[in-house]
């Protein structure tokens, strides 16, 4: 009798205790989410106030001219050097008789007339400086260089062109411009070269390098340093020519900024042919040119400082000089 007391005692608490009890909300937690969200003064993410500067912002604020940068070529100036010429106009009497089939490129009125063809014809460029004008192919050709810089763009970056003009004269026996020349074609102007382009050997290397030569763009190819890269064990990214080659510079520009992008996210640094297929929509030939520098049509100073890159033919010859002077060979994975 006392065992079924208690057992009949332990049901009615047993039922008690199960009416009563109330379980945890199962969906408490995802309401609470919401909730704490919505509430701003309690939340995690404190709003950000600051004012963070894109590339857009960084373009529109204007900068400030190099140090020792030259005055842009504009009418004024040239009004300047004529009221120059003109004051040695006794000595300059003496081209009254001038013979009009040969054209004295040292004259500084030569100088002048190509230096307001240029302004009148190339308004999307500002001119920085000019050189003293040199003979031409022909007695009537003068050929000059010159610094300029886009208007369109935001750098003080100058870049050097050198053209070849037949030069005409005037009524009045001024000087005019009657045709120019095409881009680089000036070759008397262009700057001789103060060093040959040797290699680490010092044997003359056989790589194609620019025509010009200018101080103030560095353009050489980046020294790869092959002992060491290759013992540390640096990984390269290599393109065969394909379906890029000899088409327009868009489709170009396209295939060279996913290889640079596929080279930085995988850490590899891209071995890059500086050989350029220029298509037949450029030349006025209409056909297809091979063989043009790369660093001609460009900027391949900017291209190196923000890129690991490397020139084809310097890493294919270490490599091979690699593989014959060590036992172990480096591994070469094909990707089709």
């Amino acid at each position: 009798m006392i065992c079924f007391s208690v057992f009949v005692l332990s049901v009615l608490i047993f039922t008690v205790i199960a009416i009563t009890y109330q379980p945890p909300d199962p969906w408490e937690s995802s309401r609470s989410l919401p909730k704490v969200f919505n509430e701003v003064e309690n939340a995690t993410f404190q709003t950000e106030t600051t004012v963070l500067k894109t590339g857009e912002d960084i373009a529109t604020v204007p900068v400030a001219p190099p140090l020792g940068s030259s005055t842009p070529i504009t009418e004024s100036t040239i009004e300047k050097s004529e009221e120059s010429i003109s004051k040695n106009a006794s000595a300059l009497k003496k081209s009254a008789r001038v013979d009009v089939s040969v054209v004295n490129c040292f004259d500084p009125r030569v100088l002048i007339a190509i230096q307001r063809f240029n302004l009148r014809v190339f308004k999307a460029t500002t001119f920085v400086d000019y050189q003293t004008p040199v003979n031409g192919s022909r007695p009537d050709e003068c050929d000059v260089g010159w610094r300029f810089r886009n208007k369109k763009e935001k750098s003080w970056r100058r870049y050097r062109d050198f053209r070849r003009f037949k030069i005409g004269f005037n009524d009045d026996c001024s000087h005019k411009v009657v045709r120019p020349g095409r881009w680089h074609s000036g070759l008397n102007a262009r700057c001789a070269r103060t060093k040959p382009n040797a290699t680490r050997n010092g044997e003359r290397s056989k790589p194609f390098s620019p025509n010009v030569r200018d101080d103030e763009i560095n353009d050489t190819i980046p020294i790869l340093g092959s002992d060491s890269a290759f013992r540390k064990g640096n990984k390269y990214l290599s393109y065969s020519r394909g379906g890029d080659y000899c088409k327009n510079m868009n489709h170009y520009i396209w295939s060279l900024m996913c290889v640079l992008a596929e080279a930085r996210f995988l850490n590899r640094t891209f071995v890059m042919d500086l050989s350029v297929c220029l298509s037949s929509t450029y030349p006025q030939t209409h056909k297809d040119e091979e063989g043009k520098d790369f660093r001609l049509y460009f900027d391949f100073e900017h291209l190196k400082e923000t890129s690991s890159i490397v020139e084809e033919g310097e890493f294919l010859r270490d490599w091979k000089k690699w593989n014959r002077s060590h036992n172990t060979k480096i591994p070469l994975r094909k990707v089709v």
